[in-house]
């Protein structure tokens, strides 16, 4: 069997389908496709026809649950998960040793801790403790899944002004800003590079981001990864989350399915040796649980200080909460994006949100 992969960036990858699609015309549709695990939902509903449900075809009961989750649509699942989107502390342990702090103590905190933490290593060391992307919403989202809720309830409703959890969230985050423990950069680009020139001691992200930090081949030795800090008042908060994260999905269209369902569950459902592989050169790490045997997986990372980060995150990943991301996810998601702006610049928290619900609402009722 000959493979054809043809890399296209994910937004190009959507407007196609939805054009292809809408029209009827899924010819020029490949047979499987990588999907952001926050469209699966949507797309699904949307074009209900053009996914294959893999029940009863494949194995998927050694997946990361709350992957498997994603790409289940009444009970049907479609997705094959693929990379893990699990969160972790991503730590300069040179940095905060200077201000007589350990990386254990980063293990198991809450986000109040991190704050005291991050306020001790900028006092003694004149460095924030972490960064973020000016009026993203990344932090509310990684909050809101340690504690296993969405900006939508179990019936799909928006649950966003009433949501004590979100309010928490956007609360935390204006204070990691104003307490100086958190600096907001312009774009992407000025994210990664705060990383890599040591203008912060941290990130907090998906697990992916290791790739970033390992590009700068002058810091080896002195990173390290703990869980991610939880909710202090939130009883059903938990040190773990998800932070982007893809599956495989196998197009209706495709001549010969069972073929390329095959295909999945014998390498991204089946095979350690696929992973072992596409691990140190990809850093994508198996939400497929099998995986973290590998001994490729407990192998010791010279670049975070001998530390077994893949081990780590892979067990991370079967601990993240579960959440419907529902088929407005996107639109929420800027919803939140626009109030926690709203709040940086004096607006209340009730006051954002309540206006982020009645700006969903009306997108839903379109």
């Amino acid at each position: 069997m000959t493979v054809n992969v043809v890399e296209t960036p994910w937004n190009d990858l959507q407007q196609k389908l939805i054009t292809s699609l809408s029209a009827n015309a899924t010819s020029n549709l490949p047979d499987i496709i990588l999907m952001q695990d926050n469209a699966i939902q949507k797309n699904v509903m949307t074009y209900p026809e053009a996914f294959v449900a893999l029940n009863g075809k494949m194995d998927l009961s050694q997946f990361a649950q709350f992957k498997v989750d994603v790409g289940t649509i009444d009970g049907k699942h479609y997705g094959v998960p693929f990379d893990n989107g699990a969160t972790g502390t991503f730590i300069r342990r040179d940095i905060i040793e200077k201000a007589g702090l350990k990386v254990s103590d980063f293990n198991d905190i809450t986000w109040e801790r991190f704050i005291e933490l991050g306020k001790i290593v900028k006092q003694k060391t004149g460095v924030a403790m972490i960064s973020t992307v000016a009026n993203e919403p990344d932090f509310p989202m990684l909050m809101l899944q340690s504690a296993g809720t969405w900006m939508f309830d179990e019936q799909g409703k928006a649950y966003i002004k009433d949501n004590a959890v979100l309010k928490e969230a956007l609360r935390i985050t204006k204070e990691m800003v104003t307490s100086g423990v958190c600096i907001l950069v312009p774009d992407w680009n000025a994210y990664i590079a705060t990383l890599n020139n040591g203008t912060v001691a941290s990130t907090i992200n998906g697990c992916w981001i290791s790739g970033s930090i390992q590009g700068e081949k002058s810091q080896s030795g002195k990173w390290a990864v703990t869980n991610t800090p939880r909710f202090a008042n939130i009883a059903s908060s938990v040190n773990y989350s998800s932070q982007g994260g893809s599956g495989w999905m196998v197009m209706a269209n495709s001549k010969r399915p069972d073929v390329a369902i095959d295909f999945l569950a014998k390498t991204f459902g089946g095979s350690v040796a696929l992973y072992e592989t596409i691990l140190p050169s990809s850093g994508a790490i198996a939400t497929w649980l099998p995986a973290a045997k590998s001994p490729v997986y407990s192998t010791p990372i010279e670049f975070f200080g001998g530390q077994k980060i893949y081990e780590d995150l892979v067990n991370f990943a079967g601990k993240v909460p579960n959440v419907k991301y529902g088929v407005f996810n996107y639109e929420a998601r800027d919803a939140i994006a626009r109030a926690l702006s709203e709040v940086m610049q004096g607006a209340s928290i009730d006051t954002a949100l309540a206006t982020a619900q009645k700006n969903v609402e009306f997108l839903m009722s379109e």
